[in-house]
């Protein structure tokens, strides 16, 4: 069942057209306002054939996005990744080692609960800003921003893969 979801699973483009990818890139700018941290948002239509017969999982793609996309790339070791696996209905986050011990597991839990809550209803868009709300709220608890500095080393462009 999986395989037949990935081969006819829906293009990025058709899920994201242009103006809810700039609705995205000015959630995650205004976000960034708020805290010190780095957030980036990648969306994958389906996996690779291969990787479906390795059995990846949705949680090791985002990791190898995490890492591919240089999210971990911050000066304090603070950029999250809000990964969304489209054929799989998958959503993962993967935070930088900076923000390990700070904000818990069920706090990030939380956070993909309420997108999946959206993401149920048809709100793809809203899932996102969302998400990109709830971990930009998180940051700003623990990253406070530094006046005249902000260290914009990621793009806050979403990243389709894939």
């Amino acid at each position: 069942m999986r395989w037949l979801r990935h081969v006819f699973s829906p293009s990025v483009r058709r899920a994201f057209p242009p103006a809810h990818l700039q609705a995205i890139t000015d959630a995650i700018t205004a976000g960034e306002r708020r805290h010190g941290g780095q957030v980036m948002f990648a969306v994958e239509a389906d996996l690779a054939l291969a990787a479906l017969w390795q059995g990846i999982t949705a949680q090791q793609r985002a990791e190898q996005a995490f890492a591919q996309l240089r999210t971990w790339d911050t000066e304090h070791n603070n950029g999250v990744l809000i990964y969304l696996l489209l054929a799989d209905h998958a959503i993962e986050l993967v935070a930088d080692r900076g923000l390990r011990g700070r904000i818990g597991e069920s706090q990030w839990q939380a956070i993909c609960a309420h997108m999946q809550q959206r993401l149920r209803d048809g709100a793809l868009q809203e899932a996102v800003l969302l998400a990109i709300e709830e971990v930009s709220d998180l940051l700003a608890g623990h990253y406070p921003p530094v006046p005249g500095s902000h260290d914009d080393g990621l793009p806050d462009t979403p990243q389709m893969l894939g």
